[in-house]
């Protein structure tokens, strides 16, 4: 054979080769067998029922499953889908699954068998323990949390067009100092509760996004009876329109910021602050008292910038030390300054602020503290609750009070990003759907700040969903439980018209549908959107499902609820369910925050009292009543009907009227 036969015979030889090698690995990689990211190392399976356990691999091939000591297979569909029941079994682990197909092998380790939630809503279940005011409040709680029986995975927060079948996750979690700031802070307490009683697995299934609709959360056949969500879920489907609509509204959103941060009459040429230079004259400025929303005190539409300046007076003790300036929780954006010099900024108006200043800037007599606030929407000022203060050393100076402002620019309402996120199904199929048909023992739900706006609506939508997830993972009347909207938004005087009270009423009514039950929170807020307290909700949350998922008899899982009315006289008498304790005032005194209102619809404040199991309601300025409510309001700040359990009375009104007047 000649050199160049030789040569050829090589280069065919190694030709085939390479072929013969990336044909194997071809049909290795698509014999590779895939498990959704539920079926990971660490995970929590159902006790007491057959467990799914699906995946993919090539079309007819086998698939076997090895668990507990028993094996399992089965062959792979034409679509490449495979799906093996296990047998039930009990609480325990860790265990170890094999899974087998022709040409893979997977080990999946550290398998606890317990009992599994789903833990579903917005911001307020997605809220974890890296959350300033939870970390505070709970700092023992966290020392503390060590507890491999308490495992949470959270689903990767985004929105499809389609059901999706997997998705992305960080895995399974258990708890602990170090993986707590991850936990939704209202699960964790949810699961702690339920371990402490029954000492058994609790697995968390994190599905929470913030800012977030129900309909959003709801399959489109779930949704089938809601015409009004029709139009929406086909724009999400049409993905040409839909990315018009948010590149419109994103080049909306940076035009606006860019036209507060170059006009602003802060700021001069060079864009230096000269608004907030300790030398600068405002005794033109006007006054206006802080902490405290501006509404309050006739300051409105102050969407834009307003540039606050307080004088101080440092003692001479302070030199060459470092002080903290406390602002606490700024609506919505800030810019920090200390004699001129930036000490620092957010834009995030869930924090507490806290900002250094050096010792460098801080001068005996005379010094000027500047903020500039930047308002998206809404009130806009420091939270009225807030504490205002430079701190050095052991030392404190109030800054509480009076203040003088200035508004840099006026615009209107910012506009906000086009939340594809909220289209009709886009969360249902991007984060639910991927976790059908994981067994689990029941849902947890906490939502529906996003949708207070249409309350009315809500009563059918949140019903809707329910019986949407429990259709989809076909388990009966899986036990629902879901949280009421804690109080929000400033105390009011006199009786209103609230969405956030029609709100509460909407989710009241799904105790209609079978196995739900409704944790009463409208104690645990206040001014913050986000309340830290967290714990009396999960173990309300607990106690709901002691009751429902487990069937404790006797349990007290819930407040008083309002069930009928009969007048007498001048006087309403309202009867109550109360769920085996009896009705109480908390603080002893009074009943607050009940109003009564006759035929012409004007509710004003009335006297309550407890008689047995009845409220008797009446009003010197109401003769002939027909109607009571009971803390219908966004806040109402210390209304006091609780039973003996310590569990609030649920908000109510009687009647159901639309635009009625209300009383001053």
């Amino acid at each position: 054979m000649n050199l160049i036969a030789k040569s050829l015979c090589k280069f065919t030889t190694s030709v085939f080769t390479l072929l013969v090698l990336a044909l194997f690995s071809i049909s290795n990689s698509e014999a590779a067998i895939k498990l959704p990211a539920l079926v990971a190392d660490n995970m929590v399976l159902q006790r007491n029922t057959k467990t799914v356990v699906r995946g993919w691999a090539d079309p007819g091939e086998k698939v076997q499953v090895k668990f507990i000591h028993k094996n399992y297979s089965a062959q792979t569909a034409a679509n490449g889908k495979w799906l093996i029941k296990l047998d039930a079994a009990k609480e325990g682990g860790p265990y170890e699954m094999d899974i087998t197909g022709d040409a893979d092998h997977i080990q999946i380790k550290n398998i606890l068998i317990g009992d599994v939630w789903l833990c579903g809503g917005q911001s307020n279940m997605a809220l974890d323990f890296n959350n300033q005011g939870v970390k505070t409040l709970y700092a023992k709680d966290i020392e503390a949390s060590a507890n491999d029986n308490i495992r949470q995975v959270i689903v990767n927060r985004t929105y499809s067009s389609l059901p999706a079948e997997t998705y992305k996750t960080s895995g399974w979690r258990s708890a602990g100092p170090k993986t707590l700031p991850s936990f939704s802070a209202t699960a964790y307490f949810f699961a702690r509760k339920l371990y402490e009683k029954y000492h058994v697995p609790i697995g968390l299934i994190n599905s929470s996004y913030g800012g977030t609709v129900a309909e959003a959360w709801t399959s489109e056949g779930g949704l089938s009876e809601l015409p009004q969500f029709k139009k929406n879920i086909q724009l999400l489907k049409d993905s040409d329109a839909l990315n018009k609509k948010i590149d419109s509204a994103k080049n909306a959103f940076t035009l606006w910021d860019t036209r507060v941060d170059n006009e602003d009459n802060g700021y001069n040429a060079a864009h230096e602050a000269v608004w907030a230079g300790p030398d600068f004259n405002d005794r033109q400025w006007q006054t206006i008292t802080e902490p405290g929303f501006w509404d309050k005190q006739g300051l409105t539409n102050t969407y834009g910038s307003i540039w606050l300046r307080k004088e101080i007076n440092i003692p001479g003790t302070w030199a060459q030390k470092d002080a903290i300036l406390r602002l606490d929780q700024v609506d919505d954006a800030d810019v920090v300054y200390f004699n001129g010099i930036e000490i620092g900024k957010t834009t995030n108006r869930d924090l507490k602020q806290r900002y250094k200043v050096a010792a460098s800037l801080i001068k005996p007599g005379k010094n000027i503290i500047t903020v500039r606030i930047i308002n998206y929407n809404g009130t806009g000022g420091f939270l009225p609750e807030d504490t205002l203060q430079l701190k050095s050393g052991d030392i404190e100076l109030p800054l509480n009070g009076s203040w003088k402002y200035r508004q840099g620019i006026k615009m209107d309402v910012k506009p906000g990003l086009y939340d594809a996120k909220n289209l009709p199904s886009a969360l249902y199929n991007a984060m639910i759907a991927p976790l059908i048909p994981y067994n689990f023992k029941g849902v947890i739900w906490y939502q529906g700040e996003y949708n207070t706006h249409k309350a009315f609506e809500y009563r059918k939508l949140f019903q809707a969903l329910i019986k949407d997830w429990r259709a989809q993972w076909g388990q009966g009347d899986l036990p629902f439980i879901y949280v009421q909207l804690p109080n929000f938004q400033p105390v009011i005087d006199h009786p209103v018209e609230n969405e956030w009270a029609e709100l509460r009423e909407a989710q009241a009514m799904a105790l209609a549908l079978p196995n739900t039950a409704m944790a009463v929170t409208i104690d645990a807020g206040g001014l913050d959107l986000h309340p830290a307290d967290k714990k009396d909700v999960g173990e309300r949350l607990a106690l709901a499902a002691f009751k429902l998922a487990y069937n404790e008899k006797g349990t007290v899982y819930s407040g008083p609820v309002y069930r009928s009315m009969k007048i007498e006289g001048d006087k309403i008498i309202l009867t109550f369910e109360t769920y085996g304790s009896p009705m109480v005032s908390k603080d002893g005194g009074g009943l607050k925050f009940f109003a009564i209102a006759g035929a012409d619809k004007k509710f004003v404040w009335a006297s309550a009292v407890i008689k047995n199991n009845t409220v008797e309601v009446s009003s010197p300025q109401v003769s002939q009543p027909v109607a009571v409510r009971y803390a219908w309001a966004g806040n109402p700040l210390g209304c006091n009907l609780f039973n003996q359990a310590g569990l609030p009375a649920s908000p109510f009104r009687t009647d159901d009227w639309a635009g009625i007047t209300v009383s001053n």
